[in-house]
């Protein structure tokens, strides 16, 4: 199960990778937004974390203008591990070296095909472990 979430910024791509996910044999829960009316990423981005962190949805996939906002709520949440791609490299490297659990796309400055392969490649690329697994369990904040 893929977990999807935007902003108004990025509905209309979110509304694309649902397609193309679907498309792809993918199931999908939709956390919003709705529409191109004018959004908070947070309203959607924190429904996203909780479900990936209770085992809802096993990867998430979160959009908005630049990225930034909503994976900077994301990564807020202790065991979430978001990562801002632009491109298909950077979304292999995510998955082998972090373990990334949502792929963030900003939904302004990419476009479909871009897209596309970046989604085929988060989900599909094993995490490596190794030397990164020590590194992904020093992540969380101890309190």
């Amino acid at each position: 199960m893929i977990g999807l979430a935007s902003d108004h910024a990025g509905y209309e791509l979110k509304e694309f990778v649902k397609d193309y996910i679907i498309q792809k044999g993918y199931a999908c829960k939709d956390f919003g937004a709705y529409s191109t009316d004018p959004s908070d990423y947070t309203d959607y981005a924190h429904p996203l974390a909780e479900a990936i962190e209770s085992g809802a949805v096993d990867l998430g996939i979160a959009l908005c203008g630049s990225g930034n906002g909503i994976g900077m709520t994301l990564n807020k949440h202790q065991g979430i591990r978001a990562a801002i791609c632009w491109n298909a490299e950077m979304a292999g490297l995510t998955r082998t070296h972090n373990d990334a659990n949502i792929l963030v796309l900003p939904a302004r400055f990419i476009n479909r095909e871009d897209t596309e392969k970046m989604i085929d490649i988060f989900l599909t690329t094993p995490f490596e472990g190794g030397r990164h697994q020590r590194r992904i369990e020093k992540i969380p904040v101890k309190m």
